[in-house]
């Protein structure tokens, strides 16, 4: 009876890994890339000891651990081990993120994993890998792009080391990154990275101006950079969030008689206009253009960041009356982790 109750439990669980094989492989690839970085990474301590160690660089690692010890102290995120180390990218990039949308639908694929639940996009620690599942997406139908994420939080499953491209950025870019990660490690609910993304963006980019103002004043150089080039995110946000609900609106006017190359050439239209007016805003730093016209995907990837911007603003505003670490401890109380 015991051996029978051993063959069923291993009959079943071949059937799932056979069933699932292509989420197992994508796991263990996954997991091994992490562990490579952790295993990899030094305490900062060795940096900051060793005197071939540039000084500008042990400043941002100095500063790294003040915005992690504040944002424990001033906000009430989660004290972890995260930031403790430090791994060299050596100069390259190490991760890759896929993702993919309806071509006349603003509708992002969603992938399905365990604990997390669907997420919109899909990494990768090997370029290659991101490369040939951008190709079977676009085999497939999909709007497809690839990014480099400047950082990344896995959610209690490994450590997650300070990455050395990191460190060139500016004091304020680099306080809304930890912030960022550092909520995902606090507030994370399954099945809606809608709400995880927009809220970590929401009080990466609040908090910094408290800390920038606490350590350097508010009117210092390192608080005008970063208020200068926040306002233009936000401004240049707030365009192309406009221009997701008019783009919208011209796929929601297709109908099953349209043609595939009149649908193709009026989102390629929509597109070209709602880029050439972004060029005329008025920000502080003209906008780098790569030249060519974005997908859906860059539309979708500003509705998961920063869509709820505003109501996060009020909420924090009305109910908590602008006090953010009040309004993480109410968040941590009413979501529970994962």
């Amino acid at each position: 009876m015991v051996k029978k109750l051993f063959w069923g439990i291993g009959l079943v669980v071949l059937i799932l890994l056979v069933w699932n094989w292509q989420l197992v492989v994508y796991g263990v690839r996954q997991g091994y890339g992490q562990v490579r970085i952790v295993w990899n990474a030094r305490p900062v301590s060795e940096f900051l000891s060793n005197p071939d160690f540039p000084d500008s660089l042990k400043a941002k690692l100095r500063l790294i651990q003040e915005i992690r010890q504040y944002a424990i102290d001033s906000l009430g995120l989660k004290d972890t081990e995260n930031y403790k180390t430090l791994f060299d990218q050596k100069g390259e990039e190490i991760m890759w993120v896929v993702q993919a949308c309806e071509p006349f639908q603003l509708k992002a694929k969603q992938w399905e994993f365990p604990v997390i639940g669907t997420v919109p996009y899909k990494g990768f620690f090997a370029k290659q890998n991101a490369l040939n599942e951008r190709e079977k997406l676009e085999a497939e139908g999909y709007d497809v792009s690839i990014r480099n994420p400047g950082g990344w939080s896995t959610l209690g499953w490994f450590t997650d080391p300070i990455l050395s491209g990191m460190l060139k950025r500016n004091e304020g870019d680099l306080a809304s990154l930890i912030i960022h990660e550092m909520v995902h490690a606090t507030i994370f609910v399954k099945d809606d990275v809608d709400f995880n993304e927009n809220l970590a963006s929401f009080i990466g980019d609040t908090a910094s101006y408290y800390f920038l103002a606490s350590k350097y004043g508010k009117s210092s150089a390192e608080f005008t950079q970063y208020w200068q080039q926040d306002q233009d995110y936000r401004k240049f946000s707030r365009h192309i969030l406009n221009g997701t609900r008019i783009l919208d609106s011209v796929y929601q006017s297709f109908t099953d008689t349209t043609s595939i190359r009149t649908k193709q050439q009026a989102k390629k239209n929509m597109i070209e206009k709602i880029m050439t007016m972004a060029d005329t805003l008025n920000l502080y730093t003209p906008r780098k253009t790569s030249g060519r016209l974005p997908n859906n995907t860059f539309f979708m990837s500003y509705h998961l960041y920063q869509a709820k911007q505003n109501a996060f603003k009020a909420e924090l505003d009305n109910e908590f009356n602008g006090s953010l670490r009040e309004y993480v401890q109410h968040l941590t109380q009413q979501h529970l982790f994962l």
